[in-house]
């Protein structure tokens, strides 16, 4: 009973700090999934009457018995040292005798621009402009689904990314060839939208402030997402019906259908798409720093992975076997 008493207290102060913090929403249900695991490994000891050593035995669990990676470790103890940092005002410290789980050292899987065209082939409508978008312009999955119809620049032909990882923008290439296609998919957007505001529905989310800075954007086209969802949805955290973008599920499914339809045995998926744009740039001769900023990376070591997975025959390089 005491469980009870203090959980849906506790979780809903972790809730209103993330979102005090402009946090997604997807941290805040990470968030709240890992502060909920913590507690019940613990027999639903409150955390205030637990610290360090707790938090040891629970990461280190998770390494030996459930085999998590080095990174499912680390977004735990991401979770619950905020938790005890911004919600109950302790100070946990350093803690030490962590087994962390060893990651391994992975290339990403990479397509030829063959395979990428084969996958595309095999797929139709707003899909294959989406798949066309995350190779054509090496955006995140995330990133192409929370487009707005105003980040398509189609004078300077190029794309905005607002907000992307780290919370930076950015801006990358449109490819000409998804632009006709994609002017054609805006004015059935233009005709959703419009029907949404005749049924009442004209409100369209807004992150951080943005909701009182431009009170009426719901009834600007412009910031209607570019790839609206079907259906009238509830937002899981104003309560309000409003027409969200398409969710994640929905293209990861497609790619993944055009991938075994153009009978390719790569294990990819969308982010694979992404992997291709920076490689294929590379073998390209396009400058390094070039392809970091159109990825959004932070570190230049994250963009030189992909000179590991180039072709190799396209850069000069030749096996000693061929001399023979």
């Amino acid at each position: 009973m005491t469980e009870n008493k203090y959980k849906p207290k506790l979780l809903d102060q972790l809730r209103d700090i993330i979102r005090m913090k402009h946090y997604s929403f997807r941290t805040e249900k990470t968030y709240s999934q890992w502060v909920k695991r913590f507690i019940l490994f613990h027999n639903k000891k409150h955390p205030k009457d637990m610290g360090g050593n707790e938090i040891r035995s629970f990461l280190n669990h998770l390494a030996v018995n459930k085999k998590s990676s080095a990174s499912t470790q680390n977004q735990a103890l991401c979770s619950i040292i905020f938790l005890y940092k911004e919600v109950l005002n302790i100070e946990i410290g350093e803690i030490d005798a962590i087994i962390w789980a060893k990651n391994p050292e992975r290339l990403p899987c990479v397509f030829s621009k063959k395979e990428v065209k084969e996958i595309l082939s095999e797929m139709t409508g707003i899909y294959k402009i989406m798949a066309t978008l995350l190779y054509g312009g090496g955006l995140r999955l995330s990133e192409c689904l929370s487009l707005r119809v105003k980040d398509i620049d189609f004078d300077y032909q190029q794309i905005i990314i607002r907000c992307g990882k780290g919370g930076k923008d950015r801006v990358t290439i449109l490819p000409d060839s998804v632009v006709k296609p994609l002017k054609e998919h805006i004015e059935k957007v233009k005709k959703i939208h419009e029907k949404d505001i005749q049924d009442g529905f004209d409100s369209v989310y807004m992150p951080y402030a943005l909701e009182r800075k431009y009170p009426n954007a719901g009834k600007e086209i412009g910031w209607r997402f570019l790839f609206p969802g079907k259906t009238i949805a509830k937002d899981p955290r104003s309560k309000i019906k409003r027409r969200h973008h398409l969710h994640s599920s929905v293209l990861q499914r497609a790619v993944k259908t055009g991938i075994q339809n153009a009978g390719i045995v790569k294990q990819g998926g969308c982010h694979t798409l992404r992997h291709s744009f920076a490689t294929h740039l590379l073998e390209d001769g396009v400058n390094i720093r070039t392809v970091q900023e159109l990825l959004g990376h932070k570190n230049l070591e994250t963009t030189m992975i992909y000179t590991h997975v180039m072709d190799k025959k396209k850069i000069g390089v030749k096996s000693p076997a061929d001399d023979l």
